[in-house]
């Protein structure tokens, strides 16, 4: 499995590319847009990401914005297969939740990150046994 952990916070990204990296390659971005072009790149390389692990709190471009954008560029390129995304915030209300999941994500995560919580959600999603 390849992923991306889009996460400005030092300690969460480390938490996140250790436990994914048990199961892939992880690589980082540090804020959405690099997010945004990490994806773009791996697409165009054929090197494709299967999970993006996205912060909604993020500098430069947010991470709804990020979601957005990786979402219309899998579609202008005709993408077989769009990315699995899974949200990773600290905001567990209702709107938030709404919004991250009509924004096109499909699992949403609470902080502190539950590594259990973590595993399910990627057996749900198909991307490990």
């Amino acid at each position: 499995m390849k992923s991306l952990v889009a996460e400005d916070d030092a300690t969460n990204r480390k938490l996140l590319q250790r436990y994914l990296s048990r199961y892939g390659t992880c690589d980082v971005a540090l804020d959405g847009k690099q997010a945004v072009d990490a994806v773009g790149l791996a697409r165009q390389s054929q090197q494709s990401y299967d999970l993006v692990c996205m912060d909604l709190r993020l500098p430069v471009m947010d991470g709804q914005e990020a979601i957005r954008e990786i979402r219309k560029q899998e579609v202008a390129a005709g993408a077989a297969k769009f990315t699995q995304i899974i949200v990773t915030t600290v905001h567990s209300d209702k709107e938030s939740v709404t919004t991250a999941l009509l924004g096109q994500c499909n699992a949403y995560l609470v902080k502190p990150i539950d590594t259990a919580k973590l595993k399910r959600e990627l057996k749900n999603l198909g991307l490990i046994e």
